[in-house]
């Protein structure tokens, strides 16, 4: 593996990207810790479902249950004929706090994992925080593998050639921590024909009450600050007394840690960013994995930051998702000779 390079290389088109990006989120951000849903209706795009294929892909919307507003867009494949496609259920990102699965940065990943895999994509829109705090976006997510395992439920809502026995879950940031989380649960569940064989955790959100070296070292980096992170767990933490950061939803694999090495965890990969301040945080988690007996595979982005397969035209972004899919590729074989 290539050493991190000591300061970041960018092109000022990406550099305003990534500024701009960051102006919006925060000036949302207020300090009493509340959110201006108001101005982000302004700047967020947003992508309608597309009846006729896309890229390669047409999308549609099921709707769950409208009171907590819990829906899933579901990504379909439309360039091969495959009798059985693996199911994949993604996380979006956001600190539990932004975005949805028709914001035109989850739209178009979703679109393209779901050509390039191949396989079915079903990206869920949970409640956010801190209108909704922990664990309710846990909750919602793992909601949607039991719906999916519902036959009736299923028949309406996924293609018939949609293997749910070849599920995998993915998420990036908050969306690799939910991820995470709800695969722990599904371990401990008994579904009717849901099975979860893989989770594809894309620089997963996680921390601690302890400043690592990377957060200290890369305070600073594009997208994602430590004043950030605080605010997101913050945002997400029920406003009781006790909760700090080395709470198991956030320290993964720190003092309150869930012995999951007796659990049938799922294999897992983890995607790490050279210049994400998480960084130690997320080969923690990978190394937690291993020393749990767990089947885990680390890889690395040197030169990248929090966030960078938002921009599908870098190199290592395309490499991203041909890793994704090889993992797959690799899982369901694995399953199918089982």
């Amino acid at each position: 593996m290539e050493p991190t390079p000591k300061t970041l290389s960018l092109p000022w088109k990406t550099r305003f990207l990534l500024w701009a990006f960051s102006t919006v989120i925060n000036a949302a951000r207020r300090r009493d810790g509340t959110v201006n849903r108001r101005l982000l209706k302004l700047l967020e795009f947003r992508a309608p479902p597309t009846a006729e294929p896309v890229n390669g892909v047409k999308t549609y919307d099921v709707e769950i249950d409208p009171n907590r507003e819990l829906w899933f867009r579901v990504f379909v494949p439309t360039q091969q004929e495959i009798e059985d496609l693996a199911v994949i259920v993604f996380f979006h990102g956001g600190g539990f706090v932004f975005l949805a699965p028709n914001a035109k940065v989850y739209d178009a990943m979703c679109r393209w994992i779901a050509r390039e895999v191949p396989a079915f994509v079903v990206s869920v829109n949970y409640r956010l925080a801190p209108e909704h705090r922990y664990p309710v976006q846990h909750n919602d997510c793992f909601d949607v593998l039991k719906f999916l395992d519902d036959e009736e439920n299923r028949s309406k809502s996924l293609p018939e050639n949609a293997n749910i026995s070849r599920c995998f879950l993915a998420g990036d940031s908050a969306g690799g921590n939910i991820a995470h989380y709800v695969a722990q649960r599904a371990c401990e569940f008994k579904f009717k024909q849901l099975k979860v064989i893989g989770v594809v955790a894309i620089q997963p959100f996680f921390g601690g009450e302890e400043r690592t070296n990377s957060e200290k070292e890369l305070e600073g980096s594009p997208v994602l600050s430590l004043e950030q992170t605080d605010w997101y767990w913050n945002a997400l933490l029920p406003q009781v007394e006790g909760y700090n950061r080395d709470h198991p939803i956030i320290n993964v694999s720190g003092p309150q840690a869930v012995d999951i090495s007796k659990m049938e965890f799922p294999a897992t990969i983890v995607v790490v960013g050279g210049f994400d301040l998480l960084r130690d945080w997320q080969k923690r988690y990978y190394e937690w994995l291993k020393k749990s007996g767990k089947e885990a595979y680390l890889v690395e982005y040197p030169n990248m930051w929090h966030g960078f397969y938002g921009l599908q035209k870098l190199p290592e972004s395309e490499q991203l998702i041909s890793e994704v899919k090889d993992f797959i590729h690799k899982k369901v074989v694995n399953y199918d000779t089982v």
